[in-house]
């Protein structure tokens, strides 16, 4: 009995320091990380000009959170939306947390709700 004791006041001790983590997306524990990238898109957003290629944009604003492209009135549409205003902490990025930017034939022709709704 008295072994069995010291068996189990060994294991209490032994235990009694270990850190047990629990997994979860660690890319928005810091929230600076999404408010710099957000600061920083809305500033090269505001400094913007129409006839921009899709290239230009993706060289100064790197790769968007999300893309469309269709064929509209035999032109080709592409828009790219790229994180720009925090709504819900929730850790992902939705689309009305974007600013569209709309190209047609590869050439920037607006950015913002109004020009993705006037498609």
């Amino acid at each position: 009995m008295l072994a069995k004791f010291f068996v189990a006041s060994a294991l209490v001790v032994s235990l009694s320091g270990c850190v047990v983590a629990v997994g979860g997306d660690h890319d928005f524990d810091d929230d600076s990380n999404w408010k710099k990238t957000q600061q920083l898109n809305q500033k090269q957003i505001n400094n913007l000009s129409l006839d921009m290629t899709a290239d230009d944009i993706r060289t100064l604003l790197g790769t968007p959170d999300f893309t469309e492209s269709f064929s509209k009135d035999g032109e080709t549409v592409q828009v790219l939306f790229y994180r720009t205003h925090h709504h819900k902490s929730d850790g992902k990025t939705t689309k009305s947390e974007c600013t569209p930017l709309v190209f047609k034939q590869n050439k920037l022709t607006g950015w913002g709700d109004k020009a993705y709704q006037y498609l």
